[in-house]
């Protein structure tokens, strides 16, 4: 009788293996069905998708110049906006791994010379990651009316927000904004002795092979990047290039990289190649509900669909893109485009409903 229980179960085992390699071959088509329709016309950029750790499909579209007719190719770095906050977060969850700095104690004790001093006696590092410090924007009209070489390190970016009240109470509310991430990379300096952005080119992108990351000099000769191209700046809508609203990354936004580039940091990420797996799993547990969904320490947690989705989302005039990982399928899809019409939006959502299907709101 034991045995005959343990045949049924060992069937019962292969019959599930079979299915689920079906249903997985299944969805692999349907994917690649689906990246076949897809035209330049309605999506500029680059999709790619992983599983297990590897490079299922990666199709570009588009053109990275216009004027030029430039096509996108699988090299071709893009402004990846919000998605920069997930690498900052990273570098300071490595100081607090290495116990240079206590995730709920004022900033004040890791940030000199700042003009407002409320900030420095009442804000912490786990409300600047989870956007309830109370802290400013700092791409409002003040930046966009100002000349963007300014910009050439963190601090050049204080006079737009750190003059300013608190918004609310520390740790009262969720906002989202991008002055806390600045202060974030002001944070990393101060504890390092380094610069913001050598600093995580050592910690971050040299030891992982993102070769093709950087915080480009907007005045530099910078190769095979996508410019940007918005619907939003003229009043017919027709197609303007955003180079007058770019400038060097600030610790909330503006770092380049590629496609492949993102995949290794995600699947890094998700192996406790980049933080030890109780920091990973910190930086990964909801810490606040946010507009739709949950944030962890600079990570957005989707908890709207069958399986988690974690990752990040940017947006800009003429940028768009987005990186999740799929917690229990193990596909991993980045989206990069030069263009803020829907196109990347759609493709987002094609995954999010045909990996994990969206749960029923009760």
């Amino acid at each position: 009788m034991r045995n005959f229980i343990l045949f049924l179960f060992s069937i019962t085992i292969i019959i599930t293996n079979n299915l689920y390699s079906q249903n997985n071959k299944k969805l692999d088509s349907e994917i690649a069905s689906f990246l076949d329709t897809l035209k330049p016309e309605t999506f500029s950029g680059i999709i790619l998708v992983g599983k297990n750790d590897s490079i299922l499909e990666e199709r570009t579209y588009g053109y990275s110049n216009i004027e030029n007719k430039i096509k996108i190719d699988k090299s071709t770095k893009f402004h990846i906006a919000s998605i920069t906050k997930s690498f900052t977060a990273v570098g300071i969850l490595k100081l607090y791994e290495q116990g240079k700095v206590d995730l709920n104690k004022p900033i004040g004790n890791y940030i000199e010379n700042y003009p407002n001093q409320r900030v420095l006696d009442s804000v912490t590092i786990h409300q600047l990651l989870t956007h309830t410090a109370g802290t400013k924007a700092i791409y409002g009209e003040d930046y966009q009316k100002s000349n963007k070489d300014r910009y050439r390190e963190l601090e050049d970016y204080l006079p737009l927000f750190a003059n300013d009240s608190l918004n609310f109470q520390p740790g009262s509310k969720y906002e989202y904004n991008g002055g806390g991430f600045v202060l974030l990379g002001l944070i990393i300096q101060n504890v390092t002795g380094e610069n913001y952005y050598d600093y995580l080119q050592k910690s971050i992108f040299d030891p992982i092979g993102m070769d093709q990351t950087k915080a480009l000099e907007i005045d530099g000769v910078n190769y095979n990047t996508a410019d940007g191209y918005s619907i939003y700046l003229r009043e017919d809508k027709s197609l303007a290039k955003n180079d007058y609203l770019i400038s060097k990354a600030s610790g909330a936004s503006g770092y380049y990289s590629t496609a492949e580039d993102l995949f290794k940091f995600s699947k890094t990420l998700r192996n406790y190649g980049l933080l030890n797996k109780g920091t990973t799993e910190l930086m990964l547990k909801p810490k606040v509900k946010c507009y739709n969904t949950h944030l962890g320490y600079g990570i957005d947690i989707d908890k709207r669909y069958e399986e988690t989705i974690i990752g990040h989302s940017g947006g800009w005039y003429g940028i768009r893109c987005e990186w999740m990982d799929f917690s229990d399928s193990n596909y991993t899809v980045i989206i990069l485009s030069n263009f803020d019409n829907n196109g990347q939006q759609e493709v987002s959502d094609f995954f999010k409903t045909k990996i994990s299907r969206k749960l029923e709101v009760k």
